[in-house]
């Protein structure tokens, strides 16, 4: 596996592209329109919200790729196209509109929105960004499309790799998007894969559902889980390796790397997450069960109280061993060990689910690294699992104070 320039059109077969249309018209510098296409059919296959209240392109989606099969992707940032009478009528415009600007068929073209909730989807500015960005799609506009479906992102998230399958170079790109009401369960967040693998829409959507319990589902800035949450891949085929139509060493080989680059699609959100300046990774070992270890990962990384002690580089285990308490499941605490690490080093905080002396000092300096690491050793079984989050800081109130005004 190594990591290759680009994103979504790293594989063979992908063109992309974004600009600004007019969705964000207060912003006329800012790109709002994002599409990407692959010059032959794909198997297709995605995951979403499991929020009750869901986006417009949430419904249509669904229903274009229940034949496992898509060959391109329209987004538009700015408004979420939800809760809106006319949401689902505005979320198939937008595939028609694509299908007859790229020569293709409507229920091919995977479709989705981010931004305000509740306000109506101008449909006029996205017909005209659609013909307008069609005839533009290029092996190089994969940035582009990154940075058009951005809203309070301060950075576009991109990344790819190569692997070899069946003696055949294979590409993975993704791009995604999300900094608030990031708390997915499957945050606003997107993410769109693309791969020129030969696999089979059955295998491809059983790889994504595995890599995104891993990791997409592991990610919190804000404890909100949003209405428009969405990942999809699209598998164009054309690296011509053996048809992966099974489990198997292929199939394992392609998951790797599946949930390799959703990993880092994964921490760049929570290292984006609105107002942030620390990226906050949680490990816990020794847990009882996955789903445990799971759950108290993200039970700290979602700790209000945890955050703010990391935004202030403040050593306050205490809050760390109480979102563990508050952790449904079958556990004890008086085996627990808590360390915080960084680039500046290592410090023991707590053992035995009790305090130890340690110099607050050193804690401060590797506590005010951009990069933080709580790692939770349960010393009650094998499971083990990691999650992200972020600190939180005063710039996420005047962030969300006013986003819709």
């Amino acid at each position: 596996m190594k990591k290759i320039p680009s994103g979504v059109t790293a594989p063979k077969g992908f063109l992309a592209g974004g600009l600004h249309c007019g969705v964000k018209n207060n912003h006329k510098e800012k790109k709002d329109i994002a599409m990407i296409c692959s010059t032959v059919p794909c198997s297709a296959a995605a995951v979403y919200t499991q929020n009750k209240v869901y986006g417009a392109p949430i419904t249509v989606t669904k229903k274009n790729i229940a034949d496992g099969m898509a060959q391109a992707v329209v987004c538009n940032s700015g408004n979420a196209n939800t809760c809106n009478a006319d949401g689902v009528e505005k979320a198939q415009m937008m595939c028609e509109l694509t299908a007859e600007a790229l020569g293709l068929k409507a229920e091919d073209i995977i479709v989705a929105s981010t931004g305000v909730i509740g306000q109506v989807l101008p449909i006029e500015p996205i017909a005209k960004g659609i013909a307008a960005l069609a005839p533009i799609l290029s092996a190089e506009g994969g940035t582009d499309a990154a940075e058009a479906i951005m809203t309070t992102d301060t950075k576009a998230k991109i990344e790819a790799y190569e692997i070899e399958i069946g003696g055949k170079p294979v590409k993975i790109g993704a791009m995604a998007k999300g900094s608030g009401m990031i708390h997915p369960n499957m945050a606003t967040m997107l993410g769109f894969l693309t791969t020129d693998a030969a696999i089979t829409s059955e295998m491809l959507s059983k790889a994504l559902k595995l890599a995104v319990d891993d990791t997409f589902n592991m990610v919190s800035v804000d404890g909100d889980t949003s209405t428009n949450d969405m990942v999809s891949i699209l598998a164009n085929g054309m690296a011509e390796n053996p048809v992966i139509d099974a489990e198997g060493a292929d199939f394992d080989l392609f998951l790797s790397v599946v949930k390799e680059i959703c990993t880092s699609m994964a921490k760049q959100i929570a290292g984006d997450g609105e107002g942030a300046t620390k990226l906050v990774e949680c490990t816990v070992t020794g847990a009882p069960t996955i789903p445990l270890a799971k759950a108290i990962a993200k039970s700290v990384i979602t700790s209000s109280l945890t955050k703010a002690a990391m935004f202030g580089a403040d050593a306050n285990w205490g809050r760390i061993l109480c979102a563990i308490g508050y952790t449904e499941g079958d556990f004890s605490v008086d085996e627990i060990q808590v360390d915080l690490s960084s680039a500046k080093g290592s410090i023991l905080v707590c053992q035995k689910g009790a305090g130890v002396e340690f110099s607050e000092e050193t804690a401060k300096e590797i506590l005010l690294e951009d990069e933080i690491h709580i790692e939770i050793a349960m010393k009650q079984g094998e499971a083990a699992a990691t999650a992200w989050g972020c600190d939180l800081t005063y710039d996420y109130v005047k962030i969300n104070g006013d986003y819709r005004t």
